[in-house]
Parts: structure tokens; sequence; C-alpha cells
């Protein structure tokens, strides 16, 4: 199978609406197509500086080989530019296909740059791609908001939001995610943007077991992100988005400071938005937590008006994607404020 005029077609007008948004530097790090809704399912290609990432969901991944051929091409012709290529075989038993292989280039990109932050990358480290472009808005909420303050980032993973912050004047960040390895990336991040890097700021450890460490050092902070997995067990407990979402948000919010934020993130694809937001309006019908805003997710990721043909397969409204970003203001009865 090769790629049809149908395809070239939808491969085309993504891409000419993404073309903008490229920047001139080739430091970018943008969605170029979602096929999912954009029009060719099983298939979405990411640009990261001068590297394509095409992620192959198709099953089994041999049938769309001819087509991914095609697409390499295709996309080299349009961006002669781009120096590498590498493929994620997303439904697949081995794991070193999930993490990618190059197809094309021998040196993979290792930084972008967003809003004049510089990210560290290492396109291989996990099955995504270690920079994740759905929580764009959020970095600049955060770029903008936090001079000042501190942050508990939870579930860091590689550490974007709590970069953001810190290149925004942030007083203090504490990054936390179960894997070091990740956390690398983020002291790497640190690094590329001159920020010092503290090694008390960056904690591997389980998310239950820090949220108690906190707890019993009665450290308050500004604002705690919490952006979790789908779903994990450890020995110290369970994460279920699904399910469970409210008991992680409870579990934190003894961390905030009076008039601090809860950021939080729910990207369980099957999850409808009016459920996340009756969820976050159960939680707050006191007085002591309201709800503040909706951060979207950019559209190169959601895809744009007139090259959208399908919906996602449960409603995420209010919010614009399954990625479901709100933030809510916290108030404590006790009226303490952040630790320093």
């Amino acid at each position: 199978m090769s790629l049809n005029q149908g395809q070239i077609n939808i491969l085309q007008r993504t891409l000419n609406h993404r073309k903008p948004l490229i920047d001139p530097q080739h430091r970018s790090a943008l969605r170029l197509l979602n096929g999912f809704y954009e029009g060719i399912p099983d298939l979405l290609v990411d640009l990261y500086g001068s590297t394509l990432v095409f992620y192959n969901y198709a099953d089994p991944a041999q049938k769309a080989q001819t087509t991914l051929d095609d697409l390499q091409h295709w996309y080299q012709s349009e961006l002669p530019w781009v120096k590498s290529i590498l493929v994620k075989t997303r439904i697949s038993p081995d794991p070193e296909a999930r993490r990618g292989s190059t197809i094309y280039g021998n040196q993979l990109e290792k930084s972008i740059t967003e809003n004049d932050i510089n990210y560290a990358l290492d396109l291989r480290v996990n099955q995504d791609a270690s920079f994740y472009i759905d929580t764009r808005a959020l970095r600049s909420w955060l770029h903008q908001n936090m001079a000042g303050k501190t942050i508990l980032n939870t579930f860091a993973y590689t550490g974007s939001l709590g970069i953001a912050a810190l290149a925004g004047g942030a007083a203090k960040v504490i990054q936390t995610d179960i894997n070091q390895r990740f956390l690398g990336l983020a002291k790497k991040s640190c690094a590329l943007n001159h920020i010092a890097i503290r090694q008390s700021d960056f904690f591997a450890l389980d998310f239950y077991k820090m949220v108690n460490r906190f707890k019993t050092n009665q450290t308050l902070f500004d604002c705690v992100i919490i952006d979790p997995p789908f779903f994990s067990i450890t020995s110290a407990g369970k994460v279920d988005l699904a399910n469970e979402s409210k008991r992680l948000i409870n579990k934190v919010r003894p961390l905030i400071a009076h008039e601090g934020w809860l950021i939080t993130i729910n990207n369980a694809l099957f999850v409808s938005g009016a459920e996340v937001m009756s969820q976050l309006q159960e939680l707050c019908q006191g007085v002591y937590l309201n709800f503040e805003e909706i951060i979207p997710v950019p559209e190169d990721v959601t895809g744009f008006e007139d090259t959208k043909v399908k919906t996602p397969p449960t409603d995420p409204a209010p919010f614009n994607h399954p990625t479901k970003i709100a933030i809510l203001r916290v108030s404590r009865k006790d009226g303490k404020r952040a630790s320093q």
C-alpha cells in the first residue's frame, strides 16, 4: 500500500496549517499531523527541532511499512531541512520498537526551544518522546504566573512544567518522579537555561511516599501540579485516573498554601470532560477550593477547524481535547502561606 491522493491532500492541508508555527531556526516542538482526528487513522507525526517522529499505531505494524516509507519521502520533500526521522511502533511486543527506530539520519534532536526556553530531549527514553506538546499553553501560564512562587511538580516526568516556571522566575520548584532517568533530563534542561541545579529539588520517589514526607515536614507550596499517568500500581499505592482522580487531588490539597494553586491534568481518553468538571465542581462545593480556569490544548495537537474530520471517542467539552487541564485556587482555614 502507498499513499493515495486523498492522504496526500490531508498531509498537505494539515502541514500548511502548521508551517506558520515552525520556528525558522528549526527549534520547534509541534504536532504536524493528528491522524486520529485529521483523517489518517493510526498515525501521529511530531516535529522536534530537526527530527520528525512518526507514531505508528497500526496493528499489525507491518501493514503500514510501505505507507511509512512514502510518508518519509513526502515530508522530506516538504521539509528538506529535516535531519532525522524516528518511527515509534506503539503496538509492538518489542520495547525497543516502542521506543523507536531511526529510519533516516543518524543524529536525533537533543533539545528544542519554546517561548525562548530550552528543553532537553531524549526521543527514545520512553514510548513517547520525553516532551509533551499538548501542555504548551500550561507551560506559558506557569512562565507568566509563578514568579517568586514555590512549586511542587508531581509526576514530573522530564520536568518541562517545572522548567517553564523556573524560567519565569519561580523561587523554587521541587520536581518529583519515580524514575531517576526522567529527572536527569529535567536537570539537563536547567543547565540549558543556566538555571542552578540544586540536587535537593529533585526527588526520585513514589508519589504517595513523597506526599507523606512533605505532610510530615509540614511543607507548603504556592502551587502543586498533578499530572499522573493513566494507571499505575506501586507498593505504596495505586493511580487510576479513570476512577480515582479525586483521591489524588485530595491527597495533595494539604500541601497547598493559602491562596495557592492546584493544577490538575486528566488525560484519560475515555473520561469525558463533563465527568471531570463534575468531579471538580464536587470538590469545589466548600469554601476552600475554587475553580479558576481551563487551559486549552493548542490547535496543532487538537487539529484545526477545517482539518478535523473526526472527534474524540468521548466528548472532552468544556475542554477542547482529551488532555483536560484545569487550574483551581486553594484557601486554607489556617491561612498558612508557602514554606520558603
